[in-house]
């Protein structure tokens, strides 16, 4: 199960990957298809979210950043 971490609404651009950085802002990259190759990341919204350890970080549905506890062995 998954809890909502902070509201940006990042409306999603279809052939784009977005994914939280290091940073903790939303980013996205150009796919890779067919033999081209993808693209460098860009910044979609600065929110600067703080990642605990042990939780994946995701922009769910919404275009909301979440967080999920990771199931390690």
């Amino acid at each position: 199960m998954s809890q909502k971490v902070s509201k940006v609404g990042v409306k999603r651009e279809e052939g784009f990957l977005y994914f939280i950085d290091k940073q903790g802002d939303v980013s996205r990259a150009k796919m890779a298809r067919g033999g081209k190759k993808g693209g460098k990341p860009q910044k979609v919204a600065k929110v600067g979210v703080k990642k605990e350890k042990g939780f994946l970080y995701f922009l769910d549905k919404q275009g909301d950043i979440s967080k999920a506890k990771m199931v390690r062995r």
